[in-house]
């Protein structure tokens, strides 16, 4: 079921049960939550719709962990209380602030992967192309929010998971399951989400013994530390780090690298892959 069919149930539900009330307590509700989309894509949900929402995206999200969208919709019905707190630490910042205000976003529209590819080896943006082409992941797949209602904090939301690779990649973990549970752990540890509370204290139960034993292991202690120590990732302008050096932008933030995890594919594989994607990407631009 899509999210939007979720959605729907909800509304007739609660039509429904609305139907059944007052005149006054019509009017009275319909006063106090608008239906009117905030920003593009917003949904406006009532008290019954959020919480039939959040009740069936959460069992698909915990039954179908691949529902990119069920997923999505969980971070954004839980997340609410903390986002005014993450909105303060970026305007606490100079580089939040900006963030705020010029509002950037992270597809291949907007960043050119070719030319990151071409930056130096050891560069952050070099590294990001590099993980991107390593893991097989490519950053266009990221779910819009939909079911927070300020603009401003909506754009918070989306901004963490928009940058969600960035931190897989400056902690050196690929994207398998228990490497994304490692940097649940850590982005819980570091932002506070309720999401990945939620991830990291559910999700290694669909893993193996042996995984969830390393897990808790090697993996969480380092997240929690590595996570509640550093700088919170949600001020940082990574776009304009690109040429920084990865190592030094690592200890300019306060982080250091996972311990060693499974990778699928070689990094010197995936570094000649960037490499020749870059080149056979100038060569058709070439006049």
């Amino acid at each position: 079921m899509s999210v939007r069919a979720l959605v729907a149930q909800a509304s007739k539900r609660a039509s429904t049960r609305v139907a059944t009330r007052s005149p006054t307590a019509f009017s009275t509700q319909t006063r106090t939550k608008s239906t009117q989309p905030n920003y593009e894509g917003h949904v406006p949900l009532n008290l019954f719709e959020h919480a039939f929402m959040f009740a069936g995206a959460s069992y698909m999200a915990l039954m179908h962990p691949a529902r990119g969208d069920m997923v999505a919709a969980v971070g954004d019905l839980t997340s609410g209380p903390v986002l005014p707190g993450l909105r303060d630490k970026m305007l606490a910042s100079t580089e939040g602030r900006r963030i705020l205000k010029e509002r950037p976003r992270i597809n291949t529209q907007t960043v050119d992967m070719s030319k990151l590819a071409l930056l130096p080896e050891g560069t952050f943006g070099n590294a990001y192309v590099t993980w991107l082409e390593r893991c097989g992941v490519t950053p266009d797949t990221r779910e819009p929010v939909h079911y927070i209602d300020d603009p401003e904090l909506a754009y918070v939301l989306q901004r963490y998971r928009e940058c969600h690779d960035f931190y897989h990649c400056i902690v050196n973990l690929p994207v398998n399951v228990e490497s994304e549970l490692a940097v649940k752990f850590f982005e819980f540890a570091n932002l506070g989400l309720p999401m990945a509370g939620f991830a990291a204290a559910f999700g290694h139960l669909r893993i193996s013994s042996t995984k969830r034993n390393k897990l808790f292991q090697e993996f969480v202690p380092w997240a929690v530390k590595c996570g509640a120590s550093s700088q919170s990732l949600i001020t940082v302008y990574w776009e304009e780090r690109w040429e920084q050096n990865v190592d030094d932008l690592r200890k300019e933030l306060g982080i250091w690298k996972a311990p060693e995890a499974r990778w699928g594919k070689a990094l010197s594989e995936a570094k000649a892959l960037a490499q020749k994607k870059s080149q056979a990407a100038q060569r058709s631009e070439a006049p």
